[in-house]
Order: structure tokens, then sequence, then C-alpha cells
């Protein structure tokens, strides 16, 4: 059994239920885990994952400020509209960026699948932005994110990850239907 894959999982389980339920401490969980997932993916050689880990932990710092400029009465993160033209200028970022690093990947390391993990992890760059901004599009994105990521770990026997990857799509419905909930209700707060 791989003692560390295993110990990333369940951190990474607890900073993403804590996500779904908006609450602060999800940034520290969450920097724990990309910390331990670093040596998890330079071991399996899936470098783009690897550098997603170190581009993550920026991210969960950044998030870790926002929201913590965001929160609420009850002590959660209020949630943020996305505009559509922001949301495709973003998206639009995320392509170009997995073209430049699926390139970098195929040309200058040994990387497993350099492709489809440079893609995975430019848009999971965006996700994870688009989480730090407090924007509920994020967790559609992560959805389809983890359901390719789920073949990916399949296919290099990462099962631990394959399954924590399953659980986050679940964690992710979890928290897509939780914001919405929470968007309605400060919609209807705000209309009365």
């Amino acid at each position: 059994m791989n003692w560390t894959e295993l110990t990333g999982a369940a951190l990474s389980i607890l900073g993403v239920w804590l996500t779904t339920r908006r609450h602060l401490l999800c940034w520290p969980v969450g920097l724990a885990s990309v910390i331990v997932y670093a040596a998890v993916f330079i071991e399996a050689r899936l470098y783009s994952d690897a550098l997603l880990q170190g581009a993550f932990a920026v991210f969960i710092i950044y998030g870790w400020v926002r929201w913590s400029q965001h929160l609420g009465d009850d002590g959660r993160v209020e949630i943020a509209a996305l505009p559509r033209r922001r949301a495709v200028a973003h998206v639009i970022i995320g392509a170009l960026g997995a073209l430049a690093l699926g390139a970098a990947m195929h040309f200058g390391t040994n990387a497993a699948l350099p492709w489809l993990d440079a893609a995975l992890a430019a848009f999971s760059l965006v996700a994870q932005f688009w989480q730090a901004r407090r924007h509920i599009a994020a967790w559609w994105l992560w959805i389809l994110a983890d359901a390719i990521y789920i073949g990916e770990y399949i296919y290099k026997d990462l099962l631990i990850t394959s399954a924590l990857y399953l659980v986050f799509i679940g964690l992710a419905v979890m928290g897509l239907r939780a914001w919405q909930q929470s968007a309605r209700v400060a919609t209807s707060r705000a209309a009365s």
C-alpha cells in the first residue's frame, strides 16, 4: 500500500468537503494535500500533475486570502457570479496553457501522458482559480476534469488516486448543489 498516496487522498477529500461547505479551513487542508500529492506525481512521472500541485499551492494561498475577505455573517464564503465573457476568456487561456505545457512535456521530458496530463493540469488551474474567486462554475469544470482524471490514473495504476477522483466527482456534485442553493438564498434575500 502506498501510504503517501493514501495520506494525500484523505487530506484531499477533507479539503474538498470543506470547500463544498464554503468553510475557510479548506485552504490549509488543501495546501497540505498538494504538498503530499506533488511527491506522488513525481514518483509516477506525471510531471504536469506535479507542477500543477505547485501552482495549486499558489492558488490556495490566493484563495485563502480572497475567501477571508468575503465571509458572510455565518462565517462561510459568499458566492460570486462569473460573467460569461470572463468565463470564455479563462477557458481560452486554459486551452493555450494546455497546448504550451503539452508541447513542453512532450518534447522536453519523458512524461507518461504529456498532452492529456497537460490539458487536465491547465483546466484544473482554471477550475482552481474559479474556486478561489468563489464561482459556482468551478464545480462544473471540476466534474468534467475529475471524470477524465479517473481514466488517466487507472492507466497509470494509481488506483487510490483514481478512487479519490471518483469521490471528488460526488463531492463536486454536492458542492455544486450546495453553492447553487446558497446563491438562490442570497438572490432571494437581495430581492426582498
